[in-house]
């Protein structure tokens, strides 16, 4: 739980109880408590509000990634069809007559 451990968690514990008191700290832990909730509360709803956003994001990415590489991929094909007929230009002058 938020990277405390039980050695910590228990340090808390006991100067809490010194600080408010066996009166007081039930109350003190039901406010924690609230206040915990209302925070997990809080992130779910951020996450829920973020993650279509960040879907949408992530797809639209993979399209322009598609398509750069469908445009490589042409690129590579008219350079080597330039190639072989260069190639094929020289093998031809290179023939005797």
């Amino acid at each position: 739980m938020f990277g405390l451990g039980a050695m910590e968690i228990l340090i808390i514990l006991v100067i809490a109880f010194l600080l408010f008191g066996p009166k007081e700290l039930p109350e003190i832990g039901k406010q924690v408590g609230k206040a915990v909730k209302g925070f997990k509360e809080t992130a779910d709803d951020l996450r829920q509000s973020v993650e279509p956003e960040i879907n949408m994001i992530q797809q639209e990415v993979k399209m322009v990634e598609q398509d750069l590489q469908s445009s490589m991929k042409e690129a590579e094909d008219t350079i080597k069809g330039a190639g072989d007929a260069a190639s094929a230009g020289i093998n031809e002058g290179n023939k005797p007559a």
